[in-house]
């Protein structure tokens, strides 16, 4: 878990953890598989959020969701926007993206795990169940992406190894 304050020109979120921030700031996390980033902003108060979460649901290792719980869609999303909240978002206004969500492995391909697949319908579920609808989305595929967010405009530029960036 990490919060930042406006005085910091980029946040690096890491696999289970995220980051609430404001101002001129931009939030990056890198080699997204099939784990998710989960982006929310508020445009008229210029505070955003990233969540990097790893597996769709807490009751998967519980002893894990204690420690990091924003490694789970469950109770990473719930902690993503409470944090946001605190700081002045507004749900009404929220943009949300959806990153991620790959089948990388031989495994996925097969149809055994489907672990991205499972974190998108999760990280979807817990959205719409709470009444946030997702913006825009670049999930699936079997292509790790980076990605970052500009809380000064909300722009997201998604990479992916071998393609030209994409703003969503």
């Amino acid at each position: 878990m990490m919060s930042s304050t406006a005085a910091s020109s980029r946040v690096v979120v890491g696999i289970g953890e995220f980051a609430v921030t404001e101002g001129e700031t931009s939030i990056v996390t890198h080699a997204l598989g099939s784990c998710i980033a989960v982006c929310i902003w508020d445009p008229v108060v210029r505070v955003g959020g990233m969540l990097h979460l790893l597996l769709p649901e807490s009751r998967i290792n519980p002893d894990r969701a204690e420690r990091q719980p924003a490694a789970f869609a469950d109770t990473g999303i719930p902690l993503l926007f409470q944090r946001a909240y605190t700081r002045g978002l507004q749900k009404p206004r929220t943009q949300v993206t959806l990153v991620g969500g790959a089948e990388i492995s031989q495994e996925a391909t097969e149809g055994v795990m489907n672990v991205g697949r499972r974190n998108i319908l999760a990280a979807r579920k817990m959205l719409w169940g709470n009444g946030v609808l997702i913006r825009t989305e670049d999930v699936g595929g079997r292509r790790a992406r980076t990605v970052a967010m500009s809380l000064q405009d909300g722009r997201i530029v998604v990479t992916a190894a071998g393609e030209p960036a994409r703003t969503l």
